[in-house]
């Protein structure tokens, strides 16, 4: 199968060694990034992002010990995105990512998520045929909303008709926009801001970071909640090592850090002064979690 072309500057980027793949799932293209051999690393990415994301942390990590698996979303990066609205449901991804780790992982493994990634990943690691060694999981949600709980803006926007296609599609929100939810805002910008719009750069290939915002609760009765009552009930019992590390700046969920950490007792958390997408600003804190869970 044929890997969608980046341009040079984005694939100078990518660390040295590393393979593009892609792989057909139900008929859909999932392009991922693999890197080195050894114990398996599963990297999920969020919205509106992928697997450029993890560039750093694969970097960090060493070949010979680490296998990295790094796929894009269906919908994200440059995975197929589908025409339709009705695709973007949690028992989607799940059952797509799900079939994707029983072709490349045939061993256990450590799972690494944020934002999306969390749930999505970890439900598919769930289902998986192997597994989990450890886990590593960065500013997302893995838990139901509590009673009474209220949207976020950015949430609230995202199911306002009209207004919310006009700012999600037309105006490329929030991928043009990642710096203002980071700690640093330098740290997505220039060469690595281009990376993240590349991918969704056209108004036919962007309705996903609309349709995965939606997929956020707005009640308790919202279907993705059944989802996250499962990923809640396999993370209290967990008993493998889970590592949190948040970045408090982030705007939506960087309160959230102790709120997993009460969820799972026995992960350790580690609090930054980084934003929502961690990864460009704490890479290497991630690589170092991610060889402890290997060395235990």
């Amino acid at each position: 199968m044929k890997v969608p072309p980046l341009p040079q500057d984005i694939n100078a980027m990518l660390p040295h060694g590393t393979q593009r793949k892609t792989i057909n799932i139900e008929g859909h293209t999932i392009h991922y990034l693999e890197h080195g051999k050894g114990t398996p690393v599963f990297l999920m990415h969020g919205n509106p992002t992928w697997s450029f994301i993890y560039r750093n942390i694969i970097a960090a990590l060493d070949p010979e010990k680490f296998r990295c698996l790094a796929p894009d979303l269906v919908g994200l990066g440059l995975s197929s995105k589908p025409t339709g609205s009705k695709f973007h449901t949690l028992e989607n991804h799940q059952r797509i990512m799900s079939k994707f780790l029983a072709e490349v992982i045939e061993e256990t493994f450590i799972f690494v998520g944020q934002d999306w990634g969390g749930p999505i990943g970890l439900l598919a690691s769930i289902n998986s045929t192997y597994k989990i060694k450890g886990m590593v999981l960065m500013n997302t949600m893995i838990r139901p909303p509590k009673e009474n709980f209220r949207p976020t803006f950015f949430h609230k926007l995202s199911r306002i008709p009209i207004v919310s296609d006009i700012v999600f599609r037309i105006f490329q929100f929030p991928q043009r926009y990642l710096h203002k939810v980071q700690g640093d805002p330098k740290s997505i910008s220039g060469k690595v801001k281009a990376a993240y719009i590349y991918p969704l750069r056209k108004f036919r290939e962007n309705k996903a970071p609309l349709l995965l915002a939606r997929m956020v609760p707005n009640s308790r009765e919202h279907h993705s909640v059944s989802f996250f009552k499962k990923t809640e009930a396999f993370a209290s019992a967990f008993k493998g090592p889970i590592s949190l590390i948040w970045g408090k700046k982030d705007p939506i969920l960087g309160r959230l850090g102790s709120a997993h950490k009460k969820l799972m007792p026995h992960a350790t958390l580690q609090e930054t002064d980084g934003g929502h997408f961690i990864q460009e600003e704490y890479p290497e804190l991630i690589a170092a979690a991610i060889r402890q869970i290997q060395e235990k």
